[in-house]
């Protein structure tokens, strides 16, 4: 599976992104895709995630009302629309899909393929 995202870029606080990550290969292996961010000398950290089966979503307390994952089933792909985006929202964004049979967590161990990662910067 190979995951490619798009959609980072500068955005001045309380503007907009969307990002979108869409897979390919063996996509029916799938169950879940979310995304985590990271920045310089962190931990990389869960934002939102999403089940394909159900549309069941888990969000980060701190992009809660902000942050909306979505999905696409037919294109394999997921987005990730940022609103009121902060400062503290600046990271590499990565795109990251789970295989059938995993839980569905906010745990970086559930997730198996990852993509390369873009970059989101959200100036004051």
């Amino acid at each position: 599976v190979q995951l490619q995202a798009s959609g980072g870029g500068l955005v001045q606080a309380g503007g907009s992104l969307r990002l979108s990550c869409t897979a390919s290969g063996r996509t029916f292996s799938l169950a879940t895709m979310g995304w985590f961010r990271q920045t310089p000398g962190k931990e990389r950290e869960f934002v939102a995630a999403i089940r394909w089966s159900d549309g069941a979503i888990y969000y980060a307390d701190s992009v809660k009302g902000r942050f909306t994952i979505s999905r696409d089933n037919a294109k394999n792909t997921v987005f990730l629309q940022m609103n009121s985006l902060k400062p503290e929202d600046t990271a590499l964004y990565y795109c990251a899909a789970g295989r059938s049979g995993r839980n569905f967590s906010m745990g970086r161990g559930a997730y198996d393929y990852w993509g390369q990662g873009t970059q989101v910067t959200v100036s004051s």
